[in-house]
């Protein structure tokens, strides 16, 4: 794609996501927003009326032959098919997570998107959460990761599981730090006031001997977002909520120790190892915006996106065999 001009670019889909989508794009000026749809005229007007954009009548198709390019932020229901609309009409795709409604879907969008040539990125927004972002550098093949996340009731969102709407998020974080294939899940999950599970506990096993344990709940009194990752001679804790990370690491002592380290005696012969304690700068950054940007480089310099669509593939699969695994347990 050419770079002389902005990235002409639609929102699908304007509910409370789609909104800070929309809110986003206009920010960022490698983006041309021309317009959104959504079949809510009332919603419509309330976001022409807020940010100056005019929707596009005429249905999904209208706004597709108007852009380079498509923000896809409509309920998951509808991800397949205008995703599939936009990429056979040569439209390069953002799509919000998780990809598809079905595996089938999803891997009928991977194979049209490997037919094409065109670019998706699907938004695992917990990529460039800055937390993370300052852990990535130190992660350095983990063999245990623990994450919780837990949010306070909100009726949106409970068309799908918690697995689908909360857990996919670590489901992805550990897939993108894990270089190994899943060996097997086993899994729990309590639907209490939805018709899908609402609380949700997920332990993957990997081929490399790696096991992650997920929990995610959406019945919760407070919100909280924790991930802490063990490898050898480190632990890594990061709190995606409050954006603050922190490395805790152990190395062998030579010669005399640091009478100002904390250290620990190994026993046996073994030595002692000294304990250090980091904090790195988190910058202040809006992850969604970050996202969104890196989608338009990715676009205009010809680079691989951050997260393709094969890696959303990959986290519906593994979240669809934490939902198997909860029937097998109910059966």
């Amino acid at each position: 794609m050419a770079n002389e001009r902005p990235i002409r670019i639609g929102v699908l889909g304007a509910g409370h996501l789609g909104r800070i989508h929309l809110q986003q794009l206009l920010e960022i000026p490698e983006y041309q927003v021309v317009g959104f749809h959504d079949p809510d005229p009332a919603r419509c007007a309330v976001i022409e009326q807020e940010f100056g954009v005019a929707p596009v009548s005429g249905g999904p198709e209208a706004l597709l032959a108007m852009v380079d390019a498509v923000d896809i932020v409509t309920p998951t229901l509808f991800h397949h098919d205008l995703a599939t609309k936009a990429l056979e009409r040569g439209l390069d795709v953002f799509i919000e997570k998780p990809l598809a409604n079905t595996m089938d879907e999803a891997r009928a969008l991977v194979a049209l998107a490997e037919r094409t040539g065109k670019r998706v990125q699907v938004g695992h927004v917990e990529r460039f959460n800055p937390a993370f972002q300052a852990a990535r550098p130190y992660l350095a093949n983990p063999m245990f990761i623990e994450t919780h996340r837990l949010a306070q009731f909100n009726p949106r969102g409970t068309d799908v599981s918690v697995v689908l709407d909360l857990m996919i998020h670590d489901i992805d974080i550990v897939l993108s730090v894990v270089n190994s294939p899943v060996k097997e899940v086993h899994a729990s999950g309590v639907a209490v006031v939805s018709d899908t599970p609402d609380i949700a506990n997920a332990r993957i096993a990997f081929e490399n001997g790696c096991v992650a344990n997920l929990t995610a709940s959406r019945i919760s009194l407070k919100n909280m977002r924790k991930s802490r990752f063990f490898q050898r001679d480190a632990y890594i804790a990061v709190d995606m909520l409050t954006k603050s990370t922190e490395i805790v690491r152990m190395r062998a002592v030579e010669g005399e120790p640091d009478p100002f380290a904390v250290t620990i005696d190994l026993g046996n012969g073994k030595g002692s190892r000294e304990i250090s304690f980091e904090k790195p700068e988190v910058p202040t950054i809006n992850a969604i915006r970050e996202e969104l940007r890196a989608f338009a480089m990715s676009l205009l310099n010809g680079t691989p996106v951050v997260v393709p669509i094969t890696d959303g593939a990959a986290a519906m699969e593994t979240a669809h065999k934490v939902l198997a695994g909860m029937q097998l347990q109910k059966a």
